[in-house]
């Protein structure tokens, strides 16, 4: 197991495209899966009827929460018993696929997943069929294609590619694993900083920024806000762990038996996860544009009270019917976006051509594809570009083609 890497949460993974029978399958009440011998490098050679705890998840675009159910999986070779006692030389391994509200929802081109866990349990995923938290899981564990109609495994996790970064971190949390890399080194220097508690994220996010050395966004904008954006994601997760702990252990040794304080901590620190995330994002491109000299203006207002993330060169241009609306430019940051990237539409209507930036590897060309014929144009930091198909490649812009833009229009 090699830290900060897959290999610290999964023993190995396994992947196929569901066919119309295997769909039929897991919805009807035969549940046995043939062809599945190469489970064997994860799974192991089955003595018996080997029962696994099993965490089903089926994940689509449409739902920001994924259908979840316990349960399990049994492995096992169905002529073990004809070679012990026959001496009939032949191996029939299958998986046993119980009914359940996540193989209700299956169809056939569904991606399934079959994880083994560190801890000796399954996660077993469906994805809907040409989603992009599909693709995403396709990239997670390193998979371009699913080449033959059998599972395709991977038992090796510890190259490069299986490294965990802010993207990998995002998608492993959909699918329920929370990635626990920390910085323990800063954690002392954090709490004397900000006074034992959460800052406001504009001072966490310059703090971050200040424990990478010898990284300018002048060099490589692109590189530097993903470096910055990962640096400060391990750092609030340590501060946030100590924090929390330690208001547990408050609300534990006060003798407080009614649930609803830990809920209420709980759902406050979710929420927290999620503002902030955001709110790190501009904080960050803020840096970027400031280092390379690109005049913007940061929630500016405009029709009917809305706030884009940027405006280019600023709002005062914007709200000048004189200034060309060709020189001005807009620009919505998102860390993850999913179907939310519709409500920017709207936001600058003298700005018919949006751009979108988002840290979310894969998406989808379907999605890609409505976000063209919508004059959305996605940036992406260049490291994540090659997680996207060719076509989707040839058409996305990174981050210092965007800065060349915004100066290109300032200086015209």
């Amino acid at each position: 197991m090699k830290q900060g890497y897959l290999s610290q949460y999964f023993e190995g993974v396994a992947l196929k495209r569901l066919s119309a029978v295997e769909a039929d399958v897991i919805r009807s009440n035969q549940h046995e899966f043939n062809g599945v011998e190469g489970l064997r490098d994860i799974l192991g050679e089955p003595d018996g009827k080997v029962r696994f705890s099993a965490k089903f998840l089926y994940l689509t675009d449409l739902d920001d929460e994924p259908v979840v159910e316990d349960g399990f999986l049994t492995w096992y070779d169905a002529r073990q018993r004809a070679r012990l006692e026959r001496h009939v030389m032949r191996w029939e391994y299958r998986l046993y696929f119980p009914t359940n509200l996540v193989s209700q929802c299956a169809s056939a081109g569904d991606l399934l997943v079959i994880a083994r866990l560190a801890n000796d349990s399954l996660l077993a995923i469906v994805a809907e069929n040409g989603t992009t938290i599909e693709r995403q899981i396709m990239w997670l564990f390193g998979f371009s294609e699913l080449a033959h109609p059998g599972f395709s495994i991977k038992s090796e996790l510890e190259t490069e590619q299986d490294r965990i970064g802010f993207a990998a971190r995002v998608i492993l949390e959909q699918i329920g694993v929370e990635a626990e890399e920390e910085a323990p080194n800063y954690l002392d220097q954090m709490l004397d900083k900000f006074n034992g508690s959460f800052p406001k994220t504009i001072e966490f996010s310059s703090y971050a920024r200040s424990t990478v050395r010898d990284l300018s966004s002048k060099d490589d904008p692109d590189v530097a806000l993903f470096v910055w954006m990962e640096r400060e994601e391990i750092l609030f997760r340590t501060l946030e762990k100590y924090l929390l702990g330690e208001k547990l252990r408050s609300l534990t040794q006060a003798g407080i038996e009614d649930t609803e304080p830990f809920i209420k901590l709980v759902q406050s620190a979710l929420q927290r996860r999620k503002s902030r995330a955001g709110s790190a994002l501009e904080n960050h491109l803020e840096q970027v544009f400031s280092d390379h000299g690109v005049t913007y203006t940061r929630t500016g207002v405009t029709e009917n009270n809305l706030k884009p993330d940027f405006i280019f060169p600023g709002i005062s241009h914007y709200h000048d019917s004189e200034f060309s609306h060709a020189r001005l430019t807009m620009l919505a940051s998102k860390s993850t976006c999913k179907d939310r990237w519709r409500q920017i539409l709207n936001e600058a209507a003298r700005i018919p051509n949006k751009h979108l930036l988002t840290l979310e590897p894969s998406i989808s060309e379907n999605q890609t594809n409505e976000m063209k014929s919508e004059q959305v144009q996605l940036v992406i930091p260049q490291g994540l570009h090659s997680s996207y198909t060719m076509a989707q490649q040839t058409w996305l812009m990174n981050i210092a083609g965007f800065i060349d833009l915004t100066r290109h229009r300032q200086t015209v």
